[in-house]
């Protein structure tokens, strides 16, 4: 049975449903009270009226229900007291404030005075039911100064971030550590209150405040006991500590012994053509990295559990809560599919020209790639300039025309913003000029990889990059503006709305901007070409490839790391078979061999970071396929397309940016590509890179080459039985 006492207005706005003065409204149920709430100020004609005597119904549910246990949950002061769910209604227990206020929920500061929801004179310990608008307004209220700490917290730890990055020292190291301590904790006790209003969100009306809930229960670190939380942080450190440890020596340069991926290791996997250097090189990193294994196995248990503690039911689920409701792992499967054909052709031709490099021996005509002769560690990029159409003929690179202009790094930025005004966005402001690292000072030690940064409090935005004056940073710093741009137009929504419409988007929409300004038709606009000098066919083929194999091999590889993930997370994968299981989709998603045979003794997804230190790869895979949607949807010639000074460009991403995260992502492509898509779609994708798609299909044709793979050989020992893996056949 429920109480639904009736109740009526006159006058009186639907939102406003704290009373915060006046007379209240009272009639009795039994011992205990239901209580209505009149707005500040409302006269005769707006009071909430209610029936002086219990409804009949009413007094049967009372009868019925006998005693009603109140429940505290109150953990911290300024919080709700205490909340036990009915299904109409709410059971709080009255708790005395101060001398002469009894309320639910104290205000944090001496700004407004509490809102009182019970009158002078309750009695301690006394049952009230309270109705549900009450409940609402007070969650409401809850939200809004939380969201208002956790985003004065954010900006304390941004700014002890950026003094440290900005100037690497222990001082520095030591303040960013205590403020990340301080918001971590901060977020932690946000999560756990949001949990508890979610327990009675069903009596909220206004679905904007049932997202934000959403989003606060799952910020910060997952939920586990003090003991195994202190485990969780331990094993990720161990973790991270093994994989940024580890280093490798050069097979011939034996005292050459601090090779890592972006400390040379990688350099010399493109630059060298010798296979058993490199398959030395390969096998080496992950004999350093193997020993993550004993740690992920507890790791796994402890993720799970937190997860499972959030109401997930494995670690796997909660990867994807940030892409909502949805089912994503059917998207990116979609996505993965419509782009398959274009990767086989891809893949054909790479197996040949690695087949004229190495001999047949070591590249079959049919079977998957050697993953050792693939120009980078892992295989999820394949930066091979000798497999080039035309090897000698070289990229547009416009860096030789930058430095005769005399372009400074800031002068680089300056463009970059120009760009943004030319669509009818707003310049930077003077602040980011004043407090941005655009160049690397020769003073001090600091950390050059580029980034955006948004202090949280709507007005300080910087980069940090230590500009060259050279094409890839023109580029870089486009992109970089992009992300300013996108924090700026979302700036006026609530904290936890302040983001991209899902974790892809801002890289994605950055990356669009890329495209457009590393066309030779935007950089005759801005003067580093001269008309006549734009590359031709062929080179539009070279350009096309040299993007395609650096992007291409990456779908298939995130795809590989998602899955892997989710079947060890949700059980389907069990420990003994991990290595191997790794192997069986490389080898069918991707078409790529391990240089040896594998064992489960050791690990190899633990040699890349993202396995170390649990993040998603998922974001990139949604980046690089929104990245053409975007495109497409600012300019429809995905060739060349240029859009700058389009003010109808403009329109189109201050439409999307502005929504930030207030919306299902779904809903942001919709309005980004005028309801024609409501998800991912690789079509465009696809579509740019039709002409060299075209070109592939051609050239396998003409040289006869098998489209696709199949087995050839023994790829890893699973721990039972010995079986060979199955791959795909094309």
């Amino acid at each position: 049975m429920t109480f639904t006492g009736e109740v009526h207005r006159t006058g009186v706005n639907n939102h406003n449903n704290v009373w915060q003065g006046g007379k209240p409204d009272w009639h009795t149920v039994g011992q205990r009270r239901w209580w209505q709430e009149a707005p500040r100020g409302a006269g005769p004609a707006s009071r909430i009226s209610t029936t002086k005597a219990a409804p009949r119904h009413a007094r049967e549910e009372e009868q019925s229900m006998g005693h009603i246990p109140a429940v505290s949950i109150h953990q911290r002061p300024l919080r709700i007291v205490t909340l036990q769910s009915l299904t109409c209604t709410v059971c709080c227990t009255v708790r005395k404030t101060d001398a002469t206020q009894w309320t639910l929920q104290q205000q944090s500061s001496g700004e407004h005075q509490p809102t009182p929801l019970f009158p002078q004179g309750a009695r301690l310990g006394q049952e009230v039911l309270i109705g549900p608008a009450v409940v609402e307004s007070s969650a409401r209220r809850f939200l809004e100064e939380t969201e208002k700490e956790l985003m004065n917290q954010c900006t304390r730890t941004m700014q002890a971030a950026w003094d440290y990055q900005t100037n690497l020292t222990t001082r520095h190291r030591t303040l960013l550590v205590s403020e990340q301590e301080t918001f971590k904790r901060l977020q932690e006790e946000s999560r756990q209150e949001a949990g508890r209003w979610r327990s009675v969100d069903y009596l909220f009306t206004d679905p904007d405040l049932k997202d934000r809930l959403d989003r606060m229960s799952v910020i910060g670190l997952p939920e586990l006991p003090s003991p195994s939380m202190t485990s969780y942080q331990r094993v990720l450190s161990d973790m991270t500590h093994i994989y940024s440890s580890a280093s490798v020596c050069s097979r011939y340069r034996p005292f050459r012994c601090s090779l890592t991926p972006h400390a040379g290791l990688n350099k010399l996997m493109s630059a060298s053509r010798n296979s058993e250097e490199l398959s030395h090189l390969w096998g080496a990193w992950r004999d350093r990295t193997k020993t993550i294994r004993h740690s992920y196995r507890a790791f796994v248990t402890l993720a799970n559990r937190a997860a499972q503690g959030l109401n997930f039911r494995h670690k796997g689920d909660l990867n994807y809560v940030e892409y909502g409701a949805g089912d994503v792992r059917k998207q990116l499967q979609g996505a993965w599919e419509q782009l398959q054909p274009l990767y086989h052709q891809l893949h054909a031709y790479v197996r040949r020209k690695l087949r004229e490099e190495y001999g047949a021996h070591l590249v079959t005509e049919r079977g998957p790639l050697p993953a050792h002769l693939l120009g980078d560690i892992w295989g999820q990029a394949w930066p091979l300039a000798y497999i080039l159409p035309r090897p000698d003929l070289p990229p547009l690179d416009v860096t030789p025309e930058m430095v005769r202009q005399g372009i400074t790094p800031r002068g680089i930025f300056e463009i970059a913003d120009d760009f943004f005004v030319s669509l009818g966005l707003e310049r930077a402001p003077p602040s980011f000029w004043q407090t941005s690292l655009l160049q690397e000072p020769k003073d001090r030690a600091v950390v050059c990889s580029a980034s955006t940064w948004d202090f949280c409090d709507g007005e300080d935005f910087r980069v940090k990059q230590c500009t060259k004056v050279t094409q890839d940073d023109f580029v870089s710093a486009h992109h970089e503006m992009t992300h300013l741009q996108y924090f700026r137009q979302y700036q006026h929504l609530p904290y936890l709305h302040r983001k991209g419409a899902n974790p892809g988007f801002h890289e994605a929409i950055g990356l669009a901007v890329g495209l457009s300004v590393a066309t030779p038709r935007h950089f005759r606009r801005m003067g580093l070409i001269r008309a006549g000098e734009e590359p031709g066919y062929v080179s539009q083929i070279n350009t096309l490839m040299h993007l395609a194999l650096r992007q291409l091999p990456f779908m298939p590889f995130a795809r590989v790391m998602d899955l892997w993930k989710d079947a060890v997370f949700n059980g389907t994968t069990p420990e003994k078979d991990w290595n191997c299981a790794w192997w069986d989709l490389r080898v069918s998603l991707q078409g790529i061999k391990p240089p040896d045979v594998r064992t489960e003794k050791d690990f190899d997804p633990g040699a890349k970071y993202q396995i170390a230190a649990d993040t998603s790869y998922t974001r990139y895979f949604v980046a690089f396929v929104l990245q053409f949607q975007i495109y497409k949807a600012l300019n429809k010639n995905l060739h060349d397309c240029d859009f700058y000074l389009s003010p109808a460009a403009g329109n189109v991403l201050r439409s999307v940016m502005k929504l930030g995260a207030s919306k299902p992502w779904e809903e942001v492509v919709s309005v980004l590509t005028e309801g024609r898509e409501t998800g991912l779609n690789a079509t465009a994708m696809r579509e740019y890179y039709k002409p060299l798609e075209e070109w592939l299909t051609r050239d396998n044709l003409r040289h006869g080459e098998f489209v696709g793979w199949r087995p050839d050989g023994e790829y890893c020992l699973y721990k039972k039985s010995p079986h060979y893996t199955r791959c795909s056949e094309g």
